[in-house]
């Protein structure tokens, strides 16, 4: 249908949804409009940067620190100041944007909240309008939901709340500028900048974002321009905008300083995105055997290159005098299984443990159980103090060699770590195709990372001739087999009428698609995404 507001050039497709009139009114369409217009062809360029580098890998070359911007890294430059809700985010909590998890979420007793429209969000139309309106009325404080067992309320101090867009690689196909779709990025922070910063602003707040996917300094300078361009559309001053950087790409963690400094006085610091990290780096050098991973389970946060990553972010953002955040704790408690929840809390007090002690100023967990767990660890070096940014660490010096030697001691790929990652991909596609981005599988809550890393490393072992540990060469039939076990299992637990509602056989062909085809596919979003409404 065309948009109501008749902007020329402007096309809504698709269904209409429940309050997309008040979301996207004649204003808020012609604010989009005009971000894409300035914006467009320059993350067009990047893109197009990002697969000129792919091949210069594919060819041999290998990441390093860059010469050009050495003046940046080694100037001692800072950060802007911390604005009073953000400096103490010793725990936030991360999830998707429907009304139950927001309003559990902003009650979890978190810091903060970064209401997801990336990698937990199924990017569905209704998902993200609906998702909009939702975090207008939380702002708002007048967000509930009534269920015959239970209401749901705001409490009185909500955590802060931060919004992560899509990346810069991902299309919004339900709005059409000048023929062609917007960035989902553009849309995404557009939408909620558009009708909430002055609310923000009054309430003593500000638009906070995380920023995913970033692989280059450019690519945060033109987030940094368009922040400057929507400030100033609005008239809202320059630098109320503060955002975060996943550091979630191999490529991003040798511009670190670079990123940090393209973003001026709207950066806030970055993050130790880990799970996509790892995916990173197997599809940066998906073609080079000595980049081979083991399981995944087994490529800890202690492995010597996993390390080196945090502890060059935890220096380099308290040099810069920004925030350092540490990873995911992913672990769902079980409300049956005492054995489990011991077993997993322990290990995620280990983690955030580490993380405090490591210099890192807060954590991510993604379940409200998990709140009380680790913020004891990072009371325990805060004390009373909101971060720890004024402790530097000198003592850090981290090579690129370190970054890019990947090897795992002791490293193996098991059975069981095969057969992990073709089970939880399989359902975790089967889940986001039905419009659920964060699944909750084997206790554990997945995002795309999960199936990412997942389907990357069936990709690498098939093409570069891995091998389990019993000696036996993984194929494509080896994986497909695997499939029809992952299938059977889903089939085992529900009659012929429910698993024919289900979307198995979709994800199935898409699994094959993006784990199994002769050329890698960069992001299984983008294939997934045409499966959609």
């Amino acid at each position: 249908m065309k948009n109501a507001a008749d902007i020329e050039g402007v096309i809504v497709e698709g269904p209409t949804v429940e309050r997309q009139s008040e979301i996207l009114t004649p204003q808020a369409v012609a604010f989009l409009a005009a971000l894409a217009r300035e914006f467009e062809p320059r993350r067009r360029e990047l893109l197009a940067a990002r697969e000129r580098r792919q091949a210069e890998f594919d060819a041999g070359a290998l990441p390093d620190f860059l010469t050009a911007t050495y003046p940046v890294r080694d100037g001692e430059w800072r950060g802007p100041a911390i604005p009073p809700d953000l400096r103490d985010r010793r725990v936030e909590i991360t999830g998707p944007t429907d009304r139950k998890m927001v309003i559990n979420a902003l009650n979890s007793g978190a810091s903060a909240f970064m209401a997801d429209f990336e990698d937990s969000n199924t990017p569905t139309w209704e998902n993200l309008i609906g998702g909009q309106a939702n975090l207008i009325e939380a702002i708002e404080r007048t967000i509930s939901l009534d269920t015959p067992d239970k209401q749901y309320r705001l409490v009185e101090r909500p955590a802060v709340l931060l919004v992560r867009p899509r990346g810069w690689h991902l299309p919004e196909r339900h709005v059409r500028i000048d023929g062609a779709p917007m960035s989902g990025s553009l849309f995404d922070f557009g939408l909620y900048f558009f009708h909430n910063a002055r609310r923000l602003i009054e309430r003593g707040s500000g638009p906070y974002f995380y920023l995913p996917k970033l692989e280059s300094h450019l690519e945060a300078r033109l987030w940094n321009d368009a922040f400057n361009y929507a400030q100033d559309a609005l008239h809202i001053p320059r630098g109320t905008i503060r955002a975060t950087v996943l550091i979630e790409t191999i490529l991003a963690a040798f511009e670190m300083d670079e990123i940090l400094y393209e973003l001026r006085d709207h950066s806030s610091g970055l993050n130790a995105g880990r799970w996509d990290y790892m995916f990173s780096i197997i599809k940066k050098f998906r073609n080079r055997p000595e980049f081979m991973l083991p399981d995944r389970a087994q490529v800890t946060m202690t492995v010597p290159f996993m390390r080196a990553y945090t502890e060059l972010l935890v220096q380099t953002c308290h040099r810069r005098g920004v925030h350092a955040m540490g990873g995911m704790a992913a672990f769902i408690p079980s409300r049956k299984d005492a054995k489990v929840n011991e077993v997993a809390l322990a290990r995620v007090r280990d983690d955030k443990q580490r993380e405090s002690r490591d210099g890192f100023d807060g954590t991510w967990v993604a379940h409200p159980d998990l709140v009380p767990v680790a913020r004891a660890e990072f009371d325990e070096v805060l004390g009373d103090r909101p971060n720890q940014i004024d402790r530097q660490r000198p003592d850090v010096h981290i090579s690129a060699a370190q970054l890019i030697d990947v090897r795992v001691p002791n490293g193996t790929i098991t059975e069981a770590g095969l057969r992990n990652n073709v089970d939880v991909g399989l359902r975790y596609l089967e889940s986001w195709l039905r419009g659920t981005g964060a699944a909750g599988i084997n206790n554990l809550m997945e995002d795309v990372a999960t199936a990412e890393i997942a389907r990357s490393q069936l990709w690498q072992w098939v093409h570069q001739g891995g091998r389990l540990d019993s000696g036996e060469t993984i194929g494509k039939s080896t994986v497909r087999a695997l499939e029809e076990d992952s299938l059977a299992a889903a089939r085992g637990t529900m009659d012929d009428k429910d698993f024919s509602h289900t979307r198995f056989h979709d994800a199935r062909e898409l699994f094959d698609k993006v784990a199994l085809s002769p050329n890698f596919i960069e992001f299984l979003t983008l294939p997934a995404y045409e499966l959609l409404d």
